[in-house]
């Protein structure tokens, strides 16, 4: 059976002071202090969810 992608997400930046949608998209990433670390599936949904706070994290490519 093939193994599955994942992405190893870090919030590098606060969330203070940005729009509600993008802390909300952060949460549902699993992230919602400086410097927490999430694992994910590599989904289209999670792709899309990155883009949209792609300045507030740094992300590691998995296998």
């Amino acid at each position: 059976m093939a193994t599955k992608k994942t992405i190893t997400l870090k919030q590098v930046k606060s969330p203070n002071r940005r729009p509600e949608r993008q802390t909300a998209t952060l949460t549902g990433l699993g992230l919602n202090k400086l410097g927490r670390v999430s694992t994910l599936e590599d989904t289209p949904a999670v792709r899309g969810m990155l883009k949209k706070v792609q300045h507030l994290v740094q992300v590691e490519e998995g296998k």
